[in-house]
């Protein structure tokens, strides 16, 4: 035998809809539409009502009614690099931050490859959840793929650049690696060796030249470049190569991660950091300033560029006429103790 529901129960249960709000407010549904989407052709009077009746009935508007209404999804795409190293989550922690705050949600897809068909792939998974602008925050070569994969949708690019991108922030990573190779000359160094990130990735390039260019602006000798992958375990691998190496007096290495790997390195082999070794890193990540001895490294403002790119992106799906703009990110040098005078 069935319990009769009490009154009202199914209504209770029910979420209001449009029409409820119209009944509330003593108006069609097609007035309260005006109303939500901000229509100029409604008097004040008739704005109270609904407003009134949309917070008495607890209306909420769905993502897919908002969607049908204006022409967005009020969906932000962002393609990254699946990390856990700082770089990636403080960008992911700037782009979510401030596209919250202009009323969007952020949908993200990552890839551990920097292929053109990985990146393709995670861009087109994005479009097909209807996102009204993309981030791209990854360091793409391949132009012309990543332009094809963009087409007609509002783009911003993060390290990496497209012809039809509305805009693109950029940290100067040639400057970085210079900045970092003459701290460490100026200090008395000869020379100065480098662990770099891989070769596929064009902030690691970057740096590499800035390092290079610097050695022989000063014209000092290039030692050969030692490469790792961005973790700490590779670090500690090349800091095993350079703790056998007594004329090896300094290093840049191309991130933090790596730098702390490779100072763990070459204290258990006996190389003092700074007194026998020097070593400047990259990017100023937390574990930075707790490094023994608390790690010099090049500073990037990565939820700053986070918030840039929404900011760049958004304005151009609001204001398609937005005209295109190009930031490009000074690097900062933070000296604390891991670098000093050469010995002798």
């Amino acid at each position: 035998m069935r319990t009769p529901s009490a009154p009202g129960a199914t209504q209770r249960l029910r979420a209001p809809t449009m029409a409820d709000v119209a009944a509330e407010a003593g108006v069609s549904p097609q007035t309260v539409s005006r109303v939500l989407r901000g229509h100029p052709n409604v008097s004040d009077v008739t704005r109270l009502l609904v407003e009134g009746a949309v917070a008495k009935t607890g209306y909420r508007r769905t993502g897919l009614a908002r969607a049908l209404v204006t022409g967005r999804s009020m969906t932000l795409g962002v393609m990254t690099h699946e990390s856990v190293h700082h770089s990636a989550a403080a960008l992911m922690l700037g782009i979510t931050r401030a596209a919250r705050e202009r009323g969007y949600f952020v949908s993200a897809a990552g890839t551990t490859s920097v292929a053109p068909a990985a990146v393709s792939a995670g861009i087109e998974h994005l479009r097909d959840q209807g996102v009204d602008g993309l981030v791209v925050a990854l360091p793409v070569w391949d132009e012309e793929a990543l332009e094809k994969a963009t087409l007609r949708l509002p783009t911003v690019t993060i390290d990496g650049s497209s012809p039809s991108a509305v805009g693109t922030i950029n940290a100067d990573q040639e400057e970085a690696g210079r900045i970092a190779t003459r701290h460490l000359l100026e200090i008395g160094h000869e020379t100065v060796w480098h662990v770099a990130g891989p070769t596929a990735w064009k902030d690691a390039s970057g740096r590499s030249t800035g390092w290079e260019k610097e050695l022989v602006a000063a014209g000092r000798s290039v030692p050969p470049v030692l490469y790792g992958d961005w973790t700490a375990e590779s670090g500690y691998r090349n800091g095993l190569i350079l703790a056998r190496m007594p004329d090896a007096t300094a290093v840049f290495v191309s991130s933090d991660e790596m730098a702390l790997g490779l100072v763990s390195a070459l204290v258990e082999h006996g190389r003092r950091v700074p007194e026998d070794i020097s070593v400047v890193g990259m990017d100023d990540i937390p574990l930075a300033r707790f490094g023994v001895p608390p790690l010099t490294t090049m500073r990037q403002p990565f939820e700053e560029m986070g918030r840039d790119a929404v900011r760049l992106v958004l304005d151009a799906v609001e204001r398609p006429d937005v005209e295109r703009q190009h930031l490009l990110v000074e690097p900062e040098l933070v000296v604390r103790r891991s670098t000093g005078p050469a010995a002798g």
